[in-house]
């Protein structure tokens, strides 16, 4: 079983910025090294969507709703990915959830939550 850790999120004002960050914990670096990882979000009582993905060989693919405003990256010696968001609206408040494809496998984790009040 492969364990995934959001952390990051919290209650910030329009117009501010977080940085959510997505563990694997107990991964060697050269098996973290072929994961490919996404940002997807849940708003309450809606599926979840994503939000970006790493595309081998491609640039990230971005939901319109967040292009220009967030950006993911990946740390492959510390193992973890981020999502920077910038410009936050009210209308990104959602649990954001780390999605790790291994091996053909999906995983996720528990989620953060992420509010900005209107």
């Amino acid at each position: 079983q492969v364990r995934v850790v959001e952390s990051g999120g919290g209650l910030v004002q329009s117009g501010g910025s977080l940085r959510l960050s997505c563990k694997v914990p107990g991964t060697i670096s050269s098996v973290f090294w072929g994961d490919v990882m996404a940002w997807y979000r849940q708003f309450p009582e809606k599926e979840r969507e994503l939000v970006a993905q790493e595309r081998s060989g491609e640039s990230t693919l971005y939901d319109e709703s967040v292009k220009g405003r967030f950006t993911l990256s990946r740390d492959n010696a510390r193992k973890t990915m981020y999502l920077q968001m910038n410009n936050l609206k009210p209308e990104d408040t959602a649990k954001y959830y780390c999605n790790v494809l291994r091996r053909g496998v999906t995983y996720w984790g528990e989620g953060t939550l992420v509010t900005i009040p209107s």
